[in-house]
């Protein structure tokens, strides 16, 4: 009996260590996949301010709450499992859903670039109002934006994540994808709230004893501001750069190679002639044309779309002028 029992500690210990070694190359497949994602996630923080301006500074918080939890939610209920499935019968469909989110990225882009133009007739003075001034219809609106905004970047992010561990078990990624998705929505949303609630920091500092500790405070109430409204604006074209950069690789692993190995190739270019910081200068260069293709495929969308309540409404005039 003391043998038998010797024998099944020995199982257990041996089990365990599988167990905790199975947990180890979790970890690191889902801290592999999370930095591969980082730079979406860049784009993800950059994007995400801009729904908050114009709100009162009761309402940030708790609208930064509800995107998030709309960004969890989108991951974990619908982006996740279908990741999964098609992933796992049919990965062939994964990028050319992932180009449609790209359209779908280039086209509130170019949108937002129509409207700061005044072109086409975009621009909107009511549009100037703070939300705050528009009432919760709008508040709701645009927390709604944010969230279609972000499913189509947490697409993006559970995409990559997804590639770095194609070779796991099924349900290996489906644990990976799950802590990636979590831990990614939670540092999003937590920086993001951080920026919005900086300019409040600042109103505190300015009211404390310390003059240091005031000037810091009155410099933050000032720069804030500022400091959002360069996120909204990096935020729109952090958007045509993410959306045309899904379209650019995607359209190189659909077949069509002429406008990635253009990119490529003036990516190399750079480099060479600086031969310093190529890292960052690469980067820069496929950033540059990546906004630059977003801005022209989300223009081209904008002109369609703009069609369609005209044809409509010919159609309509038609229709009437026939009875």
């Amino acid at each position: 009996m003391a043998g038998g029992l010797a024998a099944l500690l020995d199982d257990i210990a041996a089990i365990a260590r599988v167990a905790a070694a199975s947990v180890d190359d979790i970890s690191a497949a889902a801290g592999r996949a999370g930095m591969k994602a980082a730079g979406v996630v860049v784009d993800d923080a950059a994007v995400t301010p801009r729904y908050v301006t114009g709100f009162s500074p009761s309402r940030e918080l708790p609208i930064i709450k509800q995107i998030g939890v709309g960004s969890l939610r989108n991951k974990l209920l619908f982006i996740v499992p279908a990741a999964l499935l098609l992933s796992q019968f049919a990965p062939w469909l994964l990028t050319p859903i992932l180009m449609l989110g790209g359209c779908y990225l280039s086209y509130e882009g170019a949108h937002k670039v129509l409207e700061w133009l005044g072109v086409g007739g975009h621009h909107d003075t009511a549009k100037e109002e703070p939300v705050v001034e528009r009432g919760p219809e709008e508040e709701k609106k645009m927390v709604s934006g944010a969230i279609r905004t972000d499913f189509i970047l947490s697409a993006e992010i559970m995409v990559i994540a997804l590639n770095e561990v194609a070779t796991e078990g099924l349900l290996n990624r489906a644990i990976i994808l799950v802590v990636v998705a979590i831990l990614i929505t939670l540092l999003i949303y937590g920086v993001v709230a951080v920026i919005v609630k900086m300019d409040d920091v600042g109103l505190h500092l300015a009211q404390r004893d310390p003059q240091w500790q005031q000037k810091v405070g009155r410099g933050l109430v000032k720069g804030m501001p500022i400091v959002l409204k360069v996120l909204s604006i990096v935020g729109v074209i952090a958007m045509l750069w993410v959306g045309g950069h899904i379209l650019l690789v995607g359209m190189d692993e659909l077949g069509f190679h002429p406008v990635y190995e253009f990119v490529h190739h003036a990516e190399e270019a750079v480099a060479g002639a600086v031969g310093v910081a190529t890292g960052l200068l690469t980067w820069l260069t496929n950033t540059f044309f990546s906004a630059v293709l977003g801005l022209i495929v989300g223009l081209v969308l904008v002109g369609l779309v703009s069609l369609i309540p005209r044809r409509a409404k010919d159609d309509a005039d038609q229709s009437a002028a026939a009875h």
